[in-house]
């Protein structure tokens, strides 16, 4: 039985946090020092890594910068994370 939407959508929203929160220990960056760094809030950073938040695509672009870590590995680790056959469509 496939997942539904919303429920996708959470997973999502959850894996990219955890990845986000990764990259940012493994460079051992405070939440206040990267997110200055990008234009953030703290609170809006954290509402990231809990998976609360669902990032634009342009903000998703400087939280990839920020993190030393290309789009593309983003997307791979993503896609590894949650399978290649995730959607968000249904």
């Amino acid at each position: 039985m496939q997942e539904n939407l919303e429920n996708r959508r959470k997973k999502y929203k959850q894996l990219l946090g955890i990845i986000i929160k990764e990259q940012r220990l493994k460079y051992n960056k405070s939440i206040s020092l990267i997110s200055a760094e990008i234009g953030m809030t703290k609170s809006m950073w954290a509402d990231l890594e809990k998976g609360i938040k669902d990032p634009q695509f342009s903000t998703v672009i400087r939280i990839a910068e920020a993190l030393n870590i290309s789009l593309s590995e983003l997307s791979k680790e993503l896609e590894k994370r949650l399978g290649k056959d995730f959607s968000l469509i249904e």
